[in-house]
């Protein structure tokens, strides 16, 4: 997968490397997981040093010994570790990197039409959430400091040692946007009512800002990105999926992990093709003056066009392989664009055409109640005559 990673960096090139997120992620799991062998590594290297001074050394039980302090540790239970042992960094290390190899599994929803859509709007909020994390941590930040400044000086004169230094004000904070901090916090054991009070309010204002407002706020923001995603589901889930098709046709990917390792006969066509290239720009160095040079190569070119193109086209292709994929994505997106115009075209109506049919709704209503008038006043006229009739 490393390997994977470093042709894709080459092919692609580190600002469009970079652009990609997916990239991000697989190079932030491998690196994470590069950290956690070497730091196991390290722990078992060290483990092995020690074992062989107690082989070479001590020839008797170890329990009627007294060993070195850099190799007593080695004998020590996991509880007496120290923090940055490596082998406990290793498995910390570990463990996140395969939390973010699991959520890797999310790269091939869009394949699917139950799980595309979800996987869209997912990312989408994932965005928002970055948006909103800025005022968040700026509200954090501030009455955390705030809390700490005010309970700093009293370490030890509290029911709980919330708000005493800045990592308990941290976690007291944080907890408390689940609910899993209690008032209690606040309360001093001292008759210093002015800074409980203070501590009351604060940490009321808190909740009513980060529970109530910003919560609250960033569930709105989700709703709207998802319904936004919901109302062109098919169209963005289409989009992502052949986003996706086109990927696994890139050029440099024949073969999946691990068979990647074993060269290619493509790679090996490739490598015969540079060697040709290489020998031949070798040769016309060697050979006269810049004139002749350029005769030749214009014969060349006139004898060997047909092969001369297609080598370069292949050569070409390895140097730039997104070419054909950046064809298809600007195709794709103008054709997304096109649609959603076509759509708005259709669906908006403005303003000169609701007057107009304003007008030939009053128009139309006009005219039949006149046609109504017309018709009752032939009405009269018609009986009037019959009785006039009937009369004589």
């Amino acid at each position: 997968m490393i390997w994977l990673e470093c042709k894709k960096m080459w092919s692609q090139g580190p600002r469009e490397y970079l652009m990609e997120l997916w990239n991000l992620l697989d190079f932030g799991m491998l690196a994470i997981f590069a950290a956690s062998f070497i730091a196991r590594f390290m722990a078992f290297w060290h483990a092995s040093k020690a074992q062989s001074f107690v082989d070479e050394k001590i020839k008797m039980d170890l329990v009627n010994v007294t060993l070195p302090t850099e190799i007593e540790y080695y004998t020590f239970a996991r509880i007496k570790w120290f923090p940055s042992d490596p082998q406990l960094i290793s498995e910390g290390l570990y463990a996140i990197a395969v939390v973010m190899s699991f959520s890797r599994i999310a790269y091939i929803l869009p394949a699917n039409e139950s799980f595309g859509p979800l996987q869209i709007s997912l990312g989408r909020t994932v965005k928002d959430i970055f948006k909103f994390m800025v005022i968040f941590i700026m509200v954090f930040v501030a009455f955390m400091i705030g809390m700490f400044n005010l309970y700093s000086h009293y370490l030890g004169a509290k029911q709980n040692n919330a708000f005493t230094t800045v990592e308990e004000s941290f976690k007291t904070l944080f907890w408390a946007i689940f609910g899993l901090s209690e008032v209690k916090s606040v309360v001093i054991n001292y008759s210093h009512k002015f800074i409980e009070n203070i501590g009351y309010v604060l940490y009321g204002v808190y909740h009513v800002t980060m529970v109530i407002v910003l919560l609250n706020m960033l569930i709105a923001m989700i709703n709207s990105s998802f319904q936004e995603i919901e109302n062109d589901a098919d169209v963005e889930w289409k989009f992502a999926r052949a986003k996706l098709w086109i990927s696994y046709f890139e050029e440099g990917r024949t073969l999946a992990v691990p068979f990647n390792l074993v060269p290619s006969p493509k790679s090996f066509f490739y490598l015969l093709l540079r060697i040709k290239k290489s020998l031949t720009s070798l040769l016309r160095c060697r050979k006269g003056t810049y004139q002749e040079n350029a005769e030749m190569e214009k014969l060349r070119y006139s004898k060997h066009s047909s092969i001369r193109s297609a080598e370069d086209h292949s050569l070409q292709s390895i140097r730039n392989p997104p070419t054909r994929y950046q064809k298809i994505m600007k195709r794709l997106i103008k054709r997304y664009v096109l649609k959603a115009q076509m759509d708005r075209e259709n669906d908006e109506v403005n303003e000169g055409e609701l007057k107009e049919i304003k007008q030939d709704i009053s128009s139309l209503r006009y005219e039949l109640l006149e046609e109504k008038s017309q018709n009752t006043e032939d009405l009269a006229e018609l009986i009037r005559k019959l009785g006039e009739k009937l009369g004589a």
